[in-house]
């Protein structure tokens, strides 16, 4: 039987590269709303929320007519800001983590999230993944990489090229099936294991490398990957944003 599911976006007004990212309104909706209405079309879970850290985000939300909860402006995370806001959905069995920077997340990446914990009921956190292609991303510490065993569960998460091509990577890089992925840092959670993952203190892997989900693998638990073909558009800076006015604009 399908999870009964719900999307929380946890919405930060402060951001160091881009700040208030999340109330940028060139096209004529800000980029929450263009996230909220994105994760809407996901047909899996039952309804969105914004997990807003102000009254001013709050108000943006309900201008728009989402649903919008205020948690606490001092959450460490937004883990922390997730799992605050799903203790009021108490009917949610899975809690899906989109991120409200996050305005062109595919509908089907996010049911795909969903599936894969319906599919596989033992496993407590699911997460995505898509194929790369290029030295240049492989190498940016930006970027974080992520490897698989053989049933889809994750290794290891790191910003640095993982597994390492010992003979070179142009080869690898064209190699089929992909032999390197990025993460994509969208999460679902079974609902008992986000309250314990937001309870566990930072692992020494995850201080290291500055990944938040080195903490599970750490503490034993299983994390399942499922591969897209192409990765989402996170706005981390002034030109990601501009980027995304022109697609928005044109479409």
């Amino acid at each position: 039987m399908p999870s009964c599911s719900y999307i929380v976006i946890p919405a930060r007004l402060a951001s160091t590269r881009l700040p208030r990212k999340l109330l940028l309104a060139e096209t004529g909706k800000s980029v929450i709303q263009h996230t909220y209405e994105a994760a809407r079309r996901a047909s899996r879970p039952e309804g969105v929320v914004v997990a807003a850290d102000c009254q001013e985000i709050a108000r943006e939300v309900q201008r728009f007519g989402g649903q919008v909860v205020l948690t606490d402006p001092a959450a460490a995370t937004g883990t922390d800001r997730v799992a605050e806001a799903a203790r009021d959905l108490p009917d949610a069995d899975v809690i899906i983590n989109v991120q409200g920077d996050e305005p062109e997340i595919a509908a089907s990446s996010i049911d795909l999230a969903v599936r894969l914990l319906d599919e596989n009921p033992q496993a407590v956190m699911a997460t995505l993944a898509t194929p790369i292609r290029s030295q240049s991303q492989l190498e940016d510490p930006a970027c974080v990489k992520v490897v698989m065993d053989s049933l889809g569960r994750a290794l290891y998460f790191s910003r640095s090229p993982i597994p390492h091509g010992r003979d070179g990577y142009a080869t690898l890089l064209a190699a089929e099936p992909p032999v390197f992925h990025q993460h994509i840092g969208l999460y679902a959670y079974r609902r008992d294991f986000l309250f314990q993952f937001a309870e566990m203190p930072p692992s020494p892997l995850e201080l290291a490398e500055k990944l938040e989900q080195l903490r599970v693998l750490e503490a034993g638990f299983s994390i399942l990957v499922g591969v897209i073909d192409e990765p989402t558009v996170g706005i981390d800076t002034r030109a990601d944003y501009e980027a995304f006015v022109i697609r928005a604009t044109n479409c």
